[in-house]
């Protein structure tokens, strides 16, 4: 075998990085292994050395490449521990493996075995070389072209991996409704697409989402070191600065090691990522940032609009009962403090937070159909006859019939509560007589609710009880009136809905 020949080239003067080249030596020839480290012991390519791997047959080289799969390059023999070893791994690093990336160049000292013109045709190689005409000068070139192409062909993959983060991430974010769990999704979908570029301090990345609008900052999201802190803990004088540098000029900023993102809305709003850690983003990752704000800004927007549609829906609601509740001269914050019951009472007896939220919705709107009974009624201070109780009780049949027509989840929620707050778990309330669990659960909620509320303030035909006198009626009434786990979740929780009626 002809003996290799190479010259030393000179390093770069440019700071190296940690971060190496992998390549991979396969030759069952100890001293090729030994003279090609000795020569591209120096070498250098944007900034990186070379990381050497060593196989002495193609069988030793599987598992190598099976454990790293970021090999950039692979300086392989043709015959090994047979004729064919070399060309047979190709075709399992291609097929089996799977690995279209890594550069292979061929290197052999018996060219009759695998004869250039039908190997470079049949096999998925990338460069073929004779050991005899491997001088210093054309391993140096081999191995730069090598490289140089194993680093674009990384860059586009993780493009298109980049663009298929932020497509899906896009997509996940968009289902979340709540601004909050929104903003988070954006902080974690930026992190996670700047992971793409395999630099392991993002793994740890610092960040947090603030809002901004005529009332000032908000703090929405946060992740790694800012988890848990409060937004005057977070706004320095340096971030203040940063944050108001990028809002004045409307415009995401990289500042150091910092990516500070501006992302504006139709409203009166402007959304602020900031992510710590990203000193080493390369021109790739920022457009690929770019692309997703560009992409989540619209969906920002799209919240703002719901979230104020959802809070003026909330608005007209309350006002609508309170208006009923004034009307028949009880208090005016009843309704509130019903909604505000009603959702401790639906997330503590396991209802999902949306369903609860629904619940909290719809629940103001439970004596809607006190509208349809006359002042006289309505407002008499002293007992109902047995002729103007029956009529007071068809304020839940008219409140189902104004509410039961509309498509809106809300309204839908609000008829049945309306309809079936009455009821009573032994089957003796109004207006259908139902029992236990053919009351539904909105219904039974709400009416406990509601009784827990009215007890305690005054009503022209009452006083306001004591607590204590409260929570007694309540266990008189357990799986009488009321559904026996709602109360015993109130008597358990007690202090949580003392607060909401502002008891001592």
């Amino acid at each position: 075998m002809a003996k290799l020949q190479f010259a030393k080239k000179q390093n770069d003067n440019n700071t190296l990085s940690t971060q190496t080249w992998k390549v991979l030596i396969c030759d069952d020839e100890k001293e090729v292994h030994i003279i090609t480290k000795a020569v591209l012991s120096d070498f250098v390519f944007k900034n990186k050395k070379i990381e050497f791997l060593s196989a002495y047959s193609a069988e030793e080289a599987i598992p190598i490449l099976k454990e790293n799969n970021d090999i950039a390059m692979i300086l392989l023999d043709v015959v090994m521990e047979n004729d064919m070893a070399g060309l047979n791994l190709v075709k399992i690093i291609r097929d089996e493996l799977k690995n279209k990336m890594i550069r292979i160049v061929l290197r052999t000292g018996q060219p009759g075995y695998a004869p250039e013109k039908e190997v470079i045709q049949k096999y998925d190689i990338n460069d073929y070389k004779e050991k005899t005409e491997l001088t210093d000068i054309k391993l140096y070139t081999t191995v730069i072209s090598a490289l140089r192409s194993y680093k674009d062909l990384r860059a586009i993959e993780r493009s298109k991996k980049g663009l298929e983060q932020v497509i899906k991430s896009t997509r996940n974010i968009y289902e979340k409704n709540s601004l909050k769990l929104f903003a988070s999704g954006v902080l974690t979908q930026i992190v996670s697409i700047l992971k793409l570029n395999g630099h392991s301090f993002l793994l740890t990345a610092d960040g947090f989402s603030i809002e901004k609008d005529n009332n000032g900052l908000k703090l929405l999201a946060t992740t790694g070191k800012y988890e848990t802190k409060k937004l005057e803990e977070i706004l320095t004088q340096e971030v203040k600065d940063n944050v108001s540098s990028v809002i004045d000029k409307k415009e995401s900023m990289y500042l150091n090691d910092t990516y500070i993102g501006y992302i504006p809305s139709d409203t009166n709003k402007q959304n602020i990522i900031y992510i710590n850690g990203c000193n080493k983003l390369n021109e790739l990752d920022k457009n690929l940032i770019s692309i997703f704000s560009t992409n989540v800004s619209s969906a920002f927007n799209k919240l703002y609009l719901n979230k104020e549609i959802i809070e003026t829906q909330k608005e007209l609601i309350e006002t609508l009962g309170e208006t009923v509740e004034r009307r028949s001269k009880e208090a005016s914050q009843h309704v509130k403090r019903v909604a505000n019951i009603s959702y401790e009472l639906a997330i503590r007896i396991g209802l999902s937070k949306k369903e609860a939220t629904l619940i909290r919705n719809a629940s103001p709107m439970h004596d809607v159909g006190k509208i349809g009974i006359p002042d006289a009624i309505l407002l008499k201070e002293s007992s109902l006859n047995k002729e103007e109780y029956e009529h007071m009780k068809k304020h839940a049949q008219i409140g189902r019939d104004i509410l039961a027509h509309s498509q809106r989840k809300v309204l839908k929620a609000a008829s049945i509560i309306a309809y079936e707050h009455h009821e009573k778990w032994d089957g003796s309330g109004y207006p259908n007589s139902l029992k236990e669990e053919e009351i539904h659960i909105y219904g039974r909620i709400t009416a406990i609710a509601d009784v827990f509320d009215a007890l305690l303030h005054k009503r022209c035909y009452k006083e306001a009880w004591h607590i204590d006198d409260v929570i007694n009626y309540l266990k008189d009434e357990r799986a009488k009136h009321f559904d026996p786990q709602l109360v015993d979740i109130i008597i358990e929780n007690i202090e949580v809905f003392k607060e909401i009626e502002n008891i001592e």
